[in-house]
């Protein structure tokens, strides 16, 4: 990253207590974790518990909380202390979040096709799989379930919402930390959120010239 985009982001005063609860979100293998890291070395708070431990799919880490799966059965008293933190949120739960509470999403989105191939390959080193699902038939669910949720979102008046494409971010990363700065509210190390970008895991590639 060069300098001038260095000099344009003024260190801004560290928020007041009320700070929302930042979310990191999007469908399996969009490029959450590597938010959660991103956050993290910008000097954000993270929510997690360490329990899945990074492997092959995942060398960083996953950055998971257990009891965010616990959110649809009521599992609410945690996010009282997460205030100023982020924590990762899969799609699917965003909608059980308590409305009591402010949010602010970051939105990852990434190519279908390179989120259907990176979970494939993540299932089978499991020793798993999708069963007899097509490829076309779970971008068709996938598609229908973004739609749902985004449509959902924008009627929260206690949510906000920044996309972030994971395709995008990591082959110009300058543009979209920038407005990750912006719409956390300044006091970000910038430099270290670019560190964190590690291109040799971008394994799921589109070919172009197809």
């Amino acid at each position: 990253m060069n300098a001038n985009f260095f000099s344009r982001v003024m260190k801004q005063p560290p928020s007041s207590p009320d700070q929302p609860i930042y979310i990191i979100s999007g469908l399996p293998r969009s490029g959450t974790s590597m938010m959660m890291k991103m956050l993290e070395a910008g000097g954000i708070p993270v929510v997690t518990d360490h329990l899945r431990v990074a492997d092959e799919s995942n060398p960083n880490g996953y950055y998971e909380f257990e009891r965010v799966k616990k959110l649809k059965d009521g599992d609410f008293d945690w996010l009282k202390d997460a205030s100023g933190h982020s924590v990762k949120v899969i799609s699917a739960l965003l909608e059980y979040l308590p409305p009591q509470y402010q949010y602010q999403v970051i939105f990852m989105r990434r190519e279908m096709n390179e989120i259907l191939a990176s979970q494939k390959q993540m299932l089978a080193q499991r020793g798993e799989s999708l069963g007899n699902v097509s490829d076309s038939e779970m971008a068709k669910l996938f598609a229908k379930h973004l739609e749902h949720v985004q449509g959902w979102l924008a009627r929260q008046s206690n949510f906000k919402v920044l996309s972030i494409n994971y395709n995008a971010i990591l082959l110009e990363p300058q543009p979209d930390i920038l407005r990750i700065y912006e719409f956390i509210g300044g006091n970000l190390n910038i430099e270290a959120m670019a560190q964190v970008l590690d291109k040799s895991l971008y394994r799921q590639r589109i070919d172009s010239s197809k």
